[in-house]
């Protein structure tokens, strides 16, 4: 069983970063990969960024690749989602979720966090 729980979201100026982190519960965490969604209002979810159980693979949706970058700390049990030149479109709840294999789709993963909201105004 693994718990996540995101923080770290908030307000940015268009241009600017934000780095929320996704912290994870359960001695097995270091074995899921970790996957970053987000949602917008009047949207479906979206894939955003993943990275495997090593941190050695990642893959990102073509709207955030070269602004965003998806790392872990498997000591902390943490995932971080570095997001640089914040566009106002990135407005969404963010979420990070767990699963045995990355993936963009979301029923590769088991286990979800509540979300993070992140709000660009320009």
């Amino acid at each position: 069983q693994v718990q996540l729980v995101e923080s770290g979201g908030g307000l940015a100026q268009a241009g600017g970063s934000l780095r929320p982190p996704c912290a994870a519960s359960g001695r097995t965490f270091s074995r899921y990969a970790v996957g970053w969604f987000r949602q917008a209002p009047g949207k479906e979810r979206e894939f955003v960024a993943a990275i495997n159980w090593s941190g050695g693979i990642t893959e990102y949706a073509d709207s955030v690749k070269g602004r965003f970058t998806v790392s872990r700390d498997n000591v902390k049990n943490a995932v971080y989602l570095q997001m640089n030149s914040l566009k106002p479109e990135d407005t969404a709840v963010y979420y990070c979720a767990a699963g045995p294999l990355s993936g963009t789709s979301e029923a590769a993963y088991d286990y979800w966090g509540q979300g993070t909201q992140v709000t660009v105004f320009s």
